[in-house]
């Protein structure tokens, strides 16, 4: 399918609108059509754009493009991999593009690291079209499941000590992964120690949703904090992080653990030590609402 005759690209743009960020779009311009179809779960579209990379779309918004995938990823990666003291075990629930994977097998002292997606069309365009992003899937410590993240957690218990829920926006198929059973069972899941993420939108589009999201996890975990990272291709820029410890005497917003500047260099392009404890401070407006 080439660019003339998709549905989602009208006179060579692509253009991302929806009734989460009402009032606004972004478009990027598209070179090629790579890949579309409807999996069982939802639309899956890789476009090759003209500044961007290949983009990678899922029902018609953005998931990542090439140009600036790296931001979201380490930051949802090592924000919690750095908050928890010694993270052996991983649990990465959605992520199907392996681009978490790919920043999880950077620290070491990881032994094995388990990947729920529930779309397996989405593993196969990310290993086709995505590739930078996908060489996570070839480590020796991963393992892949696919399966509702929601079923595979039913029987698991003090098990991982980081889950990392990398999911699109509450509807569609991640709409079971904002449920308080799904936490309740994540918590379970986790060991003492654990830490856990997620993506939390932006303080430019919602803050109330923010400041419930934040209250509802501070009834499970007793250490609760949000942070933001830049993603220019995200609707205003940024992207939000709720990140959880079950450990009270654990703080997220100051890491535990920090790489050296020549392995953060060596290692990362966006995410360092400085950013991580800078990326939960907040701007008044965000503050006055999440402190009241």
């Amino acid at each position: 399918m080439t660019k003339m005759n998709d549905p989602l690209v009208k006179d060579g743009w692509f253009m991302e609108k929806n009734e989460m960020w009402p009032g606004q779009a972004a478009g990027l311009q598209v070179e090629e059509v790579l890949f579309h179809e409807k999996s069982e779960y939802q639309d899956v579209m890789v476009f090759r754009s003209t500044h961007h990379g290949n983009v990678l779309v899922l029902d018609n918004v953005i998931q990542a493009t090439e140009r600036d995938e790296f931001s979201y990823q380490e930051m949802i990666t090592h924000l919690a991999m750095n908050s928890h003291p010694n993270p052996k075990q991983v649990l990465v629930i959605g992520g199907g593009d392996g681009g978490v994977l790919r920043e999880v097998v950077k620290h070491p002292e990881v032994e094995g690291v388990t990947l729920v997606e529930i779309d397996e069309m989405v593993l196969r365009v990310a290993k086709e079209h995505m590739g930078e992003m996908a060489i996570g899937f070839d480590h020796p410590k991963v393992s892949v499941v696919i399966q509702d993240g929601v079923e595979f957690l039913r029987d698991k218990s003090n098990i991982y000590d980081v889950v990392i829920v990398d999911c699109s926006d509450p509807d569609g198929p991640a709409e079971g992964l904002f449920s308080y059973a799904f936490y309740e069972m994540l918590k379970r899941a986790m060991t003492d120690k654990g830490i856990f993420i997620t993506q939390a939108e932006v303080m430019w589009l919602d803050m109330e949703t923010i400041r419930k999201a934040v209250v509802f996890n501070r009834t499970i975990y007793p250490q609760v904090r949000y942070s933001y990272a830049c993603v220019p291709s995200y609707p205003t820029g940024q992207i939000g992080f709720i990140v959880c410890s079950k450990d009270p005497t654990l703080d997220p917003s100051k890491p535990l653990r920090c790489w050296s500047e020549d392995e953060e260099n060596k290692l990362c392009r966006y995410y360092s030590a400085a950013i991580h404890k800078a990326s939960f401070i907040l701007p008044q407006f965000a503050k006055r609402v999440l402190e009241s």
